[in-house]
């Protein structure tokens, strides 16, 4: 698979990762069985990224992790986590969680060293803490060996451009921004390539918005926005493609993101993803499905306080 480096960090990571969220149950109730076998199956067709967090499953994703990492050797993958967000309304990002939380996630996944760990989420806080306390906590525990890389994850751009503007970071991951529906983490792009910071992409599928798949209940798209993609969709079934393989291969695409992070608890489903990623894209059918998309371009939601969000289009 192809490998793209990822900043400064001196590592390559494949163009597509697997994502360890469903493990933690985020999605629906997983096989035990399967759950751990999608994990191998994802670094046996090449993947060489794990991305998980305490969040997941409230600490599930981890330890499931820990019952089949040690089964591989630590050379064939990077493994990154998260921290601050522990709970759907349970936020600490203070210097003492910083370190407790690296200790916890390396005992929980049964390894000496994490390659990547980001602060989760952090639009649900004030963006100060983070600048002042989290990342300064951070590098100390990359200083101790525990850490190689830290930065940062989550939803609105104009957090991503206060912390780019206030702080160091080695890396920085966006979820549900470059996809076939909304592309504005390439405004992210020049600001990573100028100051060296890796770029990863994440949810090429926007929760299942762009799948033929039910969306989740907490799911915040608009009538409208399901409309258009349920549109998409069917011109796609038309051609006798998945919207969903489209959507991935629009992705994984785009070389100024080192990795497109996705995830599943089904290793038929890893498998699918991978074969997907080796097949061309119909760049025909992409102009037309962009074109059925144009009126809700760009369309996005807002998460954790508004202040760290820029004003949502109104529709």
């Amino acid at each position: 698979m192809e490998k793209r480096p990822l900043g400064k960090t001196g590592i390559e990571l494949t163009r597509l990762s697997f994502g360890a969220s469903s493990l933690g149950q985020e999605f629906r109730t997983v096989d035990l069985n399967e759950a751990l076998r999608s994990v191998q199956v994802a670094i046996e067709r090449g993947m060489n990224f794990i991305d998980t967090s305490p969040f997941y499953g409230r600490g599930m994703s981890e330890m499931l992790l820990g019952r089949v990492l040690p089964e591989i050797p630590r050379d064939n993958y990077y493994l990154g986590t998260k921290l601050g967000r522990y709970a759907g309304q349970h936020f600490d990002f203070s210097a003492r969680r910083v370190e407790e939380s690296v200790d916890i996630s390396l005992e929980r996944m049964k390894v000496d060293y994490l390659d990547i760990v980001l602060c989760h989420d952090l639009e649900f806080v004030e963006m100060s803490q983070i600048v002042e306390e989290t990342i300064p906590a951070l590098r100390k525990q990359q200083e101790k060996g525990k850490v190689r890389f830290i930065g940062v994850s989550g939803y609105p751009m104009k957090m991503f451009k206060y912390i780019l503007a206030n702080t160091a970071i080695d890396v920085l991951l966006t979820y549900n921004h470059y996809t076939l529906q909304n592309d504005m983490a390439l405004e992210l792009v020049p600001i990573c390539q100028e100051k060296g910071v890796g770029l990863m992409n994440a949810a090429p599928f926007s929760a299942r918005l762009l799948t033929n798949a039910p969306l989740p209940a907490w799911h915040k798209a608009t009538p409208k926005v399901r409309e258009v993609v349920k549109r998409a969709a069917e011109h796609c079934a038309k051609q006798g493609v998945d919207i969903a393989q489209l959507a991935l291969q629009f992705s994984l695409a785009n070389p100024d993101f080192t990795t497109c992070v996705t995830g599943s608890a089904n290793p038929e489903r890893i498998a699918q993803w991978v074969d997907w990623s080796e097949q061309p894209m119909d760049e025909d059918l992409l102009a037309e499905v962009l074109d059925i998309l144009k009126p809700i371009h760009n369309w996005f939601y807002i998460e954790g306080r508004p202040e760290n969000n820029d004003e949502p289009i109104v529709e």
